[in-house]
């Protein structure tokens, strides 16, 4: 693995540093003391690792093809912002505009997550773009989401909050959430509704999360004994109305 101190270094020479070593070969990088220097994996491609230690800031991995990226405290806000493939661990909490216009790889969030999470997420072709936090969301949870999958799980349940914030699918048509708990009609969009999953829903929410509890070393039986609500739109145009024909 290949180590490179972060401590002190502006966001362009880090990003410089870490283009000329993959272009090398290198497959394997350690990024110490990182500090909020932003766009952290930004359009790289291929079979690259990335192991974080500190906070990187805001645009990580956005257009990434293929890498995975590991941080190993919070993350800050638009991860994964039109996201081709690849993966992004983040140890504890991440912000907001997650996954903007995300069309592929996944996004795995140890705990919170902040507003507007998923938004505007749509897949590409075969490709389902999955974000999974294991805490609470903000406001706008899957908002004008098209396509993928949104999982929330509030395992650790700290405190009285609504397990998502209010707007929850607003504008949504397309993709799935899946709730790990009760859903407040009242937080959520006109045009979405809420059902009981059916059994291939399960086993779609077991094979996601199976690579999800491996990652941060949970039980996956413990996950899965929550009680899950599925959430779809109820319509494919929910604004039709609106345009002139």
């Amino acid at each position: 693995m290949l180590t490179i101190d972060a401590k002190g270094v502006y966001y362009r020479e880090l990003n410089q540093k870490v283009r000329e070593v993959v272009s090398k070969g290198e497959k394997e990088i350690l990024l110490k003391n990182v500090n909020g220097q932003y766009y952290i994996g930004d359009g790289l491609q291929g079979d690259v690792k990335i192991t974080i230690e500190g906070v990187p800031g805001n645009d990580l991995a956005a257009f990434m093809d293929g890498p995975t990226i590991i941080i190993k405290a919070n993350a800050q806000d638009n991860i994964g912002n039109t996201m081709n493939s690849g993966k992004v661990v983040v140890h504890g909490n991440a912000g907001d505009v997650l996954g903007y216009g995300m069309r592929g790889g996944k996004l795995h969030i140890r705990g919170d997550v902040g507003y507007r999470v998923g938004i505007h997420m749509k897949g590409y072709k075969k490709q389902i773009p999955v974000i999974i936090a294991g805490g609470k969301a903000g406001d706008f949870f899957g908002e004008y989401m098209a396509g993928g999958v949104l999982i929330l799980l509030n395992l650790d349940n700290r405190d009285d909050r609504h397990i998502t914030g209010d707007y929850l699918g607003t504008g949504m048509h397309g993709g799935t959430i899946f709730i790990r708990g009760n859903v407040d009609k009242g937080l959520c969009g006109a045009e979405v509704s809420i059902h009981e999953p059916i059994k291939d829903d399960i086993a779609v929410l077991k094979g996601y999360l199976a690579e999800y509890c491996a990652d941060f070393n949970l039980n996956l039986s413990d996950v899965m004994s929550g009680c899950f609500k599925k959430i779809i739109p109820t319509s494919l145009r929910p604004y039709g109305n609106l345009y002139a024909y």
